[in-house]
């Protein structure tokens, strides 16, 4: 029993020993003679200010939009009154249990947080039409995007109300989220 604290306290002596070594010259330590000389300030020229000339070849590029894109399908002014109204969302204030109605009927989508490919897990229930195929969800800007299993998007959502979303799916049937 005394041979194995003795090796034991032998090898924590060594140890800090080996920490020690830097004060004999050995990595870690510092030679002053050979440190190089601290550089000189230089010259900074004056600063000018100016208008920037056009980039060239400024005509390849096209003109902006004016007009958001609708969803294929989607009548194209209901879906830009949607985005430029539609209130800010979080991802995490989407999630839970949501009713939701479509195509003239009601059914359930569930929206929870862990990941699945390039969006959240999702599901609905009761749903008919394009929304029995939701398989995930995300949040991009102020629009809630619903996507199938393979991660196309199927319908594309704004906040209208505290807890209601209005939109339209690909096929351009009016989708609405409520709690």
């Amino acid at each position: 029993m005394r041979v194995s604290h003795a090796a034991a306290g032998l090898a924590v002596v060594l140890a800090l020993t080996g920490c020690q070594r830097t004060s004999f010259g050995g990595f870690g330590s510092q030679d002053v003679s050979r440190a190089p000389a601290p550089l000189q300030a230089q010259p900074v020229p004056s600063v000018s200010a100016g208008q920037l000339p056009p980039p060239a070849g400024a005509s390849q590029f096209p003109a902006a939009p004016t007009t958001g894109t609708a969803a294929p399908g989607a009548a194209a002014g209901t879906e830009v009154a949607a985005a430029t109204n539609a209130l800010d969302v979080t991802k995490e204030s989407m999630v839970g249990n949501w009713r939701v109605s479509s195509a003239g009927s009601s059914c359930d989508m569930f929206l929870t947080l862990p990941n699945l490919g390039s969006g959240s897990r999702g599901g609905t229930r009761g749903c008919a039409g394009e929304l029995t195929a939701m398989g995930s969800w995300e949040v991009a800007g102020k629009q809630v995007v619903l996507k199938d299993r393979s991660g196309n998007p199927i319908a594309r959502l704004y906040k209208t109300a505290d807890a209601r979303f209005d939109g339209s799916t690909n096929g351009g049937q009016p989708v609405s989220l409520s709690r």
